[in-house]
């Protein structure tokens, strides 16, 4: 869950009295793993649930508020997230054995059903995902920030250290570019995170493996594709969380910096300790606390310390695979690798399987390979990761005799075999083994991840004519119908339309159906520039701009023929350019703005295009077409629907 309690670093004095805590934490965890502290059995497991809160039309809802007070008594387990349409399930220790992952899965579905019925009165749900395709810039505003101290202070700690302009360039299918003014943008992404508990002594092997693990692993269960609309990486998450609470500056790049969110930079040699002490080494503290106990006093009273200092500093440390210490039930010190790489969904049985695969994983690739070390560079292991984060399952992985293998390849030929060995070694139930293996066998076989579903849902639809925003919205509508199923991905059909229950268009906002892809030209161009641009691309608006992608102007096809007609009447010589031509103060709007407000513009203004303006920049356009694009889906919508349409509306649905 994190600590609440925290707050911003005000005065040196504040930063110095909290560091000296820092190194104190330290030396007691120094001390402590020399002198045998911390308990090694039984092993337990865990998993913390980020989800997403939608409303009907499948937006994104900033309910987590009032959704965790409804729920009471059940709010022991459950708790905020960044922002207001996300919270957080935390699911109770398991011991790593017998039927621990049926109880995982069957937690799993009790809590969400606790979640279902406070949603269903408030006219809500819930989808699991990596990141939920219909999220929009506009929902990432601070008026979303959940307004508890530890998010308003990392948000003010993040800008403090780099700034407030957060540019974010990921390039895919398709390529976002975009600027925005908070590291809410981390906020898109929720995971299913995985907790093994580890012996001091076995630390150092298993950390190595973990990281050697995390291509595999997430290679088949990528489930992030989408952002705002477009087609980016398959884990589009490693991307979008590494530059939305990135604190280097620009002019930094050149050196070797380190990004709070990191795979790492090395393989780990002596102990946990070593990746505390990098931590507090390259990251400076962003956040502190009030300590009220010294640690290595309490150990002398016979206490064992919470290390509050040195676990608020972990916390604002993003490594994929973090080290974790806590207390354990019976008052002794234990330490764990939490897995923070695996999306959520696409289902529940989906996420407990991704679980159990590593989980397996980790119990037996030791037994396999004794020391990584010496058979993967640490490099090979970190390129790894981002190939997969890019590509998923179609991935080409270095491996350990330091050969090429595709993911797919290596999963079904070595791991899946290890998996199930790993999980024997540790008394699993044979019965939780097959059931969970086999969707892993499933998907690794058809090569449906959840990142492959929507990308081939995405290009069905827009086959089908469907815009990207109804494309979005419908992805998101098919996500929520199969999860209910309790069916694993490679099971589900690809989205449909008809999976949509409500949509509304009057809720669109202009940037989910502007037009992007534009094409422009500058004042001092020619006419007839404009004029063959229009006539390739079947455009009737042309915007004009300057070499900042400031809006300066807008040309019609209507007023170009008009120009060239009038030249041609009368014989005129003279040159024009589009700057004597243009409108040079058009009707603009902000893609913050309703399709309401658009279309009463248009029609206020007797106009066909709205250029779409952001501080002054140029970032799309609303023409007449993109209503009509609306109209059309509505009334197929209606048609297959069976509801009446009035007659000389029966052409727009094209024949079956």
């Amino acid at each position: 869950m994190g600590d609440l309690n925290v707050r911003l670093v005000s005065t040196q004095k504040q930063l110095n009295d909290f560091t000296k805590c820092l190194l104190r934490d330290v030396q007691a965890m120094e001390r402590m793993l020399q002198e045998d502290w911390f308990n090694t059995a039984p092993i337990h497991i865990g998993a913390e649930q980020e989800i997403c809160l939608i409303d009907n039309h499948y937006k994104p809802a900033p309910a987590a508020l009032p959704v965790l007070e409804a729920l009471g008594g059940d709010a022991s387990s459950f708790t905020t997230e960044l922002a207001k349409f996300n919270i957080e399930a935390n699911l109770s220790p398991l011991e790593f054995r017998d039927g621990c992952f049926s109880q995982m899965e069957n937690q799993l579905n009790n809590l969400l059903g606790q979640l279902s019925s406070v949603l269903e009165d408030q006219e809500l749900s819930y989808v699991l995902t990596g990141i939920l395709p219909t999220i929009r810039k506009f929902d990432l505003e601070l008026e979303n920030l959940t307004p508890l101290k530890r998010y308003e202070s990392l948000v003010k700690a993040i800008n403090k250290l780099r700034g407030k302009i957060y540019e974010l360039r990921i390039g895919g299918i398709d390529e976002l570019n975009i600027k925005h003014d908070s590291a809410m943008l981390e906020a898109c992404n929720t995971s299913f995170q995985v907790h093994l508990q580890v012996s001091p002594e076995d630390f150092v092997s298993q950390y190595n493996i973990s990281q050697v693990l995390t291509a595999p692993t997430l290679a088949i269960a990528t489930n992030s594709p989408m952002l705002f609309g477009k087609r980016l990486w398959n884990e589009t998450r490693v991307a979008l969380f590494q530059q939305s609470v990135d604190t280097r500056i620009s002019s930094e790049y050149i050196r070797d910096r380190s990004p709070r969110v990191t795979f790492g930079n090395d393989w780990l040699r002596n102990s946990i300790l070593e990746l505390y002490k990098e931590d507090i080494v390259r990251f400076r503290v962003m956040l502190m606390t009030d300590v009220k106990k010294d640690a290595l006093k309490s150990m002398d009273e016979g206490i064992t310390p919470a290390l509050r200092a040195l676990m608020i500093h972990n916390s604002t440390v993003y490594r994929w695979n973090r080290p974790c210490y806590g207390i354990s039930p019976n008052g002794k010190p234990h330490l764990r690798i939490e897995n923070r790489c695996l999306p959520a969904g696409p289902s529940v049985i989906d996420e407990v399987s991704n679980a159990s695969f590593w989980l397996g994983l980790m119990s037996a690739f030791g037994d396999h390979y004794p020391d990584v070390r010496l058979l993967m560079d640490f490099d090979q292991a970190k390129s790894n990761f981002v190939t997969v984060a890019r590509n998923g399952i179609d991935s080409k992985l270095t491996w350990m005799d330091g050969k090429k293998y595709s993911a797919s390849e290596i999963i079904a030929k070595e791991l899946i075999p290890m998996a199930r060995e790993g999980l024997k070694k540790r008394d699993v139930r044979s019965e939780d083994i097959d059931r969970y293996m086999e969707v892993i066998e499933g998907r690794n076989e058809s090569r449906r991840t959840g990142a492959s579903w929507m990308l081939d849902s995405f290009s069905k639809l827009i086959k089908e004519r469907s815009n990207r925003e109804e494309t979005a919205s419908a992805i998101t509508a098919s996500m929520h119908y199969h999860q209910k199923t309790g069916l694993p991905v490679h099971q589900w059909p690809l989205a449909t339309i008809e999976h949509i229950k409500s949509w509304s268009p009057s809720s669109l906002l202009v940037e989910e159906f502007m037009t992007t892809d534009l094409f422009t030209v500058h004042k001092d161009d020619i006419p007839e520039l404009v004029a063959d641009i229009m006539d390739w691309q079947k455009v009737r608006y042309t915007p004009v701009e300057d070499d900042k992608g400031k809006l300066v102007g807008l040309l019609s096809m209507r007023q170009l023929l008009r120009y060239f007609a009038h030249k041609q009447k009368l014989n005129i010589k003279e040159e024009k350019t589009v700057g004597d031509l243009m409108i040079c103060d058009p009707q603009t709007i902000n893609p913050d703005g309703s399709i309401i407000e658009a279309m009463i513009m248009l029609d206020q203004h007797n106009i066909g295009c709205l250029p779409v303006v952001k501080n002054g920049k140029l970032v799309g356009t609303i023409t007449d077409t993109n209503f009509l694009s609306i109209t059309a889906s509505l009334l197929k919508r209606l048609n297959k629907a069976g509801m009446p349409q009035h007659e000389d509306q029966q052409h727009l649905e094209p024949e079956s």
